[in-house]
């Protein structure tokens, strides 16, 4: 396990990770600046050496500094050395001004000694030089912070603090949004959908918080088509079964004789409730996609004939007229004979189902970007606009009562919606309330589909 990972909240990770960065900044900060400066306590050490030279010259000196050589170099070039000897000749200017320099290893300081207004000798003060190489480069700067340490450490605290502090700020900002996200969720574990992040942040952690909105909206919705669903089917499969249970009971109580009018009702719930397991069974594999297609060349201005006969038989006595605008010469349609029927039937159907009496349904087709767009236009009473998107749902009726009482299950624009899909293509439905109804789907065009082959 990474330390990071023990810390329990990313307050205390961010925060963390901050002060360390921090501390890291100000440690390399502090030792390249102690590297530069290294020196500056060098100017101090050469006063102390000429001071020495001064009170030695003065006759004050009271003591000689440890690894430190005095030697006198008279005028008359004698010379008298005290102090430890470093084994080096001083170095003597001709106009024998006071002076610093380093030679051979050893740093010294000339200073004059005047007489009587007389120069008669000069005194030198030397001593072992700092090291110039890397080992006393690293030697003072060590030094340097081992004179500062307490100032750093200082300073490094402070850094530290405020980093801290600005660090549970910035983390309290953005970790909100997750914090509630947290909350959400646990509201939804006990089927609380209605609960939304809020934030205002456009990094990863808003998107992150609009994502999840996203993702809520759309399990409430789930949430609400599975509650429709089952209510929907046991309402469905509840009117066959109560039908057939009421005339199982008359004709066992007598009420009724089991003569062929009644067991023809009876025969006609049971293929009711049959239909509808089937139907039921149908989406459910067209929506896994365990349902092959069998795919071919399909000319669509027959299939469209047959239809609109089959829909004239299903629903004898409807004075609706169904006019079929497809030219006999349009191009065929690469898709599954037996589905697009089902589709077209199902729309077909409904449209003559819902026009009423004296109005015309019309059927066209045309091509675009390579799909075929086939339109079923109606002049029934239309949709509203908050039902339009759910007209596909399965169950969603947008007149429950008139939708039942004409035998439809509510599954026919759900399977016809698989089955488009199915084909790559897509089933939209425009409609305006009083003026009619419009389903177009897509379907790809043959010769298109040879073509990309």
């Amino acid at each position: 396990m990474r330390p990071l990972d023990r810390l329990p909240t990313i307050r205390s990770k961010l925060g963390s990770v901050i002060v360390f960065a921090v501390v890291v900044t100000l440690v390399l900060a502090f030792f390249v600046l102690a590297y530069q400066l290294r020196n500056s306590p060098r100017d101090s050490e050469v006063l102390d050496l000429l001071a020495t030279a001064r009170q030695y010259a003065n006759g004050k000196l009271e003591a000689i500094p440890p690894k430190t050589m005095i030697v006198f170099r008279a005028a008359d070039g004698s010379t008298t050395v005290e102090g430890t000897d470093l084994g080096v000749e001083p170095v003597v200017l001709e106009d024998e001004s006071a002076h610093w320099g380093i030679t051979n290893g050893v740093e010294y300081v000339a200073v004059p000694r005047a007489s009587g207004g007389t120069v008669v000798g000069t005194d030198f003060v030397m001593r072992p030089a700092p090291d110039q190489g890397l080992g006393g480069r690293l030697g003072s700067t060590m030094g340097f912070l081992q004179e500062q340490w307490l100032q750093l450490l200082v300073a490094g605290v402070v850094a530290a603090a405020i980093a801290l502090v600005m660090a549970r700020l910035l983390a309290l900002g953005m970790t909100k949004p997750l914090r509630d996200m947290a909350l959400a969720a646990r509201s939804m574990a006990t089927g609380d959908y209605s609960v939304r992040v809020e934030t205002r942040s456009r990094d990863e952690v808003g998107q992150l918080a609009t994502a999840f909105n996203r993702m809520v909206s759309e399990l409430q919705s789930v949430e609400q088509l599975r509650r429709d669903l089952v209510g929907n089917v046991s309402h469905e499969l509840k009117t066959p079964i109560s039908a057939l249970r009421a005339h199982l009971e008359n004709v066992l109580d007598g009420v009724e004789e089991p003569d062929r009018q009644t067991l023809q009702v009876m025969l006609q719930q049971s293929e009711r409730l049959s239909a509808l397991v089937d139907q039921l069974l149908e989406l459910s594999r067209l929506e896994s996609g365990d349902l092959p297609l069998e795919r071919e060349e399909v000319p669509l201005a027959p299939l469209v004939s047959q239809v609109v006969s089959e829909v004239k038989v299903a629903q004898p006595g409807r004075d609706v007229e169904v006019e079929n605008r497809i030219p006999t010469d349009f191009a065929p349609v690469w898709a599954d004979p037996g589905r697009v029927h089902q589709v077209l039937f199902n729309l077909l159907d409904n449209a003559v189902r819902f026009s009423p009496p004296g109005a015309g349904v019309t059927i066209s087709a045309t091509r675009e970007d390579g799909m075929c767009v086939v339109s079923v236009a109606d002049a029934g009473p239309g949709i509203s606009a908050e039902s339009l998107p759910r007209v596909f749902e399965r169950f969603y009726r947008v007149d429950p009562a008139r939708a039942r009482a004409g035998g439809g299950t509510g599954i026919g624009l759900a399977i016809a919606k698989s089955v488009v899909e199915a084909h790559g293509g897509h089933i939209r439905a425009e409609s305006e309330e009083g003026k009619g109804s419009v389903f177009a789907f897509d379907l790809p065009v043959a010769e298109e589909e040879r073509r990309n082959k």
